[in-house]
């Protein structure tokens, strides 16, 4: 029979509450959490930001665990919202069960690693044993501020196709100096509150928090229902939104067909909204040609908890549950003036009927995301296994191999700002595309332990060496997980699933089990899966596999 995923216990943890009762009152009072930092250590102390108002002692302090014990704010804000969300789902024990814990984050580790050597994987590991979730399975995922949202969505697959039986999702992500940082190199930082979609919109404020859901199938009188979700790749640019939003289009039209509903079947839609000039030009774009004239009411929550970047998904999935349980919309705070191509965002209702709502979560290289939830049980098809599996072509290169073919495909201008490793992966990734006869994959899946890891280091070494001024936004730009899974789809115009896992030592497992569902399933006919690493500029492997169907 078809199945329904429901939403039994949500977790929260950010600038406008340390759980869902305090979340929604800020929301419903208009009280923004975006302020001076205070745990946040910078010389630029004058940007606002909005931060999680506990200490990290506090936070141990909640969690019984003994207050010299070394772990990431990203880890500890993380274990409080997975077990706000367990204690919800009624879960106290998961014995006998097949439980999964999925974390989307990027800055992983970063606020206690001073080597900058993250792995991203081990803030996931963290949290599961500050849960209790020792048997757990755990996975991370790591594309940029669409992480959180992806990892729900991979939860609903794996739940789909009979993988688990408890799925914990969601993300958790710290501020930290190097992302901070990193957002200010691009000179997208707002110095005041942010204003998605106004006129006068002049960036982003960074925020720190974390949210998870618990997932489970065919649970009755849940908080809410996931109905469809989509996942597609802008293929623009590393950073910047295409002008016509063709990603953030593709994904909220995947998500409506998934879900079987028309774009006035949609009540509400909690924007990705970041205020920068290129996202919600963009993202206005996308909702139009998704929605026109049946446009729902829309809301960037950015304004109250700032952007928490790799945890955004999950923060905005849970105030979207809080809204269309609690029938109203949230105020797109600080909006005044309309913008001349722009969306006329809500200013928040009370007594709204919401029985279907979207969140949006665009990440760097165009990842973009989006997931619709219900308030009634939707039937979704089964995942089973119609279609086999077999291995087109693989390609590996490591730093001893002759990178020159290179040339052929990309100009030497270009090349020149390409370190060892971008090189290799790319290389991989066309060459075993050429000799499986393809010009693109239907999909792009990554894998890596600790993404660029020299770029990062040198961006980290940077920040010391020069005081946090003049700073390279290249070398960030460059820093994030999903660099090469976005490079490869901007170079292939491949606007399909676009993944990155970054689980240590298993993050090629993720991938490939990933790229071999969607085979499976008839989701892709052909899959490029390729696994990159660096110890160093002259130790790196790079490999790329193309899956396809038999």
């Amino acid at each position: 029979m078809n199945d329904f995923i429901s939403i039994t216990g949500q977790g929260i943890v950010c600038a406008i509450g340390n759980d869902a009762a305090q979340v929604l009152s800020s929301l419903r009072d208009g009280r923004s959490g975006i302020g001076p930092m205070k745990y946040l250590r910078s010389k630029h102390a004058d940007i606002p930001v909005g931060e999680v108002q506990l200490s990290n002692d506090l936070m141990k302090e909640m969690l019984g665990v003994d207050r010299d014990a070394v772990y990431s704010r990203t880890s500890l804000m993380g274990a409080i919202a997975v077990r706000q969300a367990l204690e919800q789902a009624g879960i106290a024990d998961t014995a006998g069960k097949r439980v999964v814990l999925i974390s989307g984050t990027t800055v992983g580790n970063m606020d206690i690693t001073i080597s900058n050597d993250n792995e991203c994987g081990a803030s996931t590991r963290d949290i599961a044993a500050l849960c209790s979730l020792e048997d757990a399975k755990t996975c991370t995922i790591s594309t940029a501020c669409s992480s959180a949202l992806n990892a729900i969505i991979l939860g609903c697959e794996m739940l789909r196709s009979d993988e688990a039986d408890i799925v914990i999702a969601g993300g958790s992500e710290a501020l930290s100096r190097f992302h901070f940082n990193g957002f200010n190199s691009l000179m997208i930082l707002d110095h005041e509150q942010c204003r998605p979609f106004d006129s006068s919109r002049n960036g982003l404020n960074l925020g720190e928090g974390a949210a998870f859901v618990v997932l489970q199938k065919n649970v009755p009188d849940a908080l809410a229902y996931v109905s469809g979700y989509g996942n597609r790749c802008d293929a623009f640019h590393q950073t910047a939104s295409s002008e016509n939003g063709e990603g953030a289009f593709l994904a909220m039209s995947g998500a409506l067909t998934m879900a079987g509903l028309s774009p006035s079947d949609i009540q509400y839609v909690n924007a990705h909204g970041t205020g920068t000039q290129s996202n919600d030009i963009s993202e206005s774009r996308a909702l139009k040609r998704v929605f026109d004239s049946n446009m729902p009411q829309v809301s960037s929550t950015k304004p109250f908890t700032g952007h928490t970047t790799s945890a955004s998904g999950s923060i905005e999935t849970v105030i979207c549950i809080l809204a269309m349980r609690e029938g109203f919309t949230p105020a797109n705070l600080g909006w005044k003036t309309p913008d001349a191509d722009g969306i006329t965002p809500t200013m928040g209702q009370e007594k709204a009927i919401l029985h279907n709502v979207m969140c949006n979560s665009f990440g760097f290289g165009g990842n973009d995301s989006s997931l619709i939830l219900s308030d009634r049980p939707v039937m979704l098809q089964d995942v089973e296994p119609v279609f086999g599996t077999k291995v087109a072509a693989i390609q590996e290169i490591g730093p001893d191999d002759d990178m020159s073919e290179l040339k052929a495909f990309i100009p030497a201008m270009e090349l020149r700002r390409m370190g060892p490793l971008m090189r290799a992966s790319i290389l991989t990734a066309l060459l075993s595309l050429k000799k499986a006869g393809l010009e693109r994959p239907d999909a792009i899946v990554t894998a890596t332990a600790d993404g660029m890891l020299e770029v990062s280091r040198q961006f980290q070494k940077d920040i010391i060496e020069n005081d946090e001024e003049l700073l390279k936004p290249t070398l960030f730009m460059q820093s994030t997980h999903n660099t090469i899974g976005s490079a490869i789809a901007i170079r292939t115009l491949c606007h399909g699933y676009n993944i990155t896992y970054s689980h240590g030592d298993e993050s090629e497992y993720w991938a490939m089990e990933d790229a071999t569902r969607m085979i499976r399933s008839g989701k892709a006919s052909s899959v490029l899966v390729t696994v990159f690493d660096e110890a160093g500029p002259s130790a790196f492997q790079a490999k790329s596999t193309v899956i396809v169907r038999k």
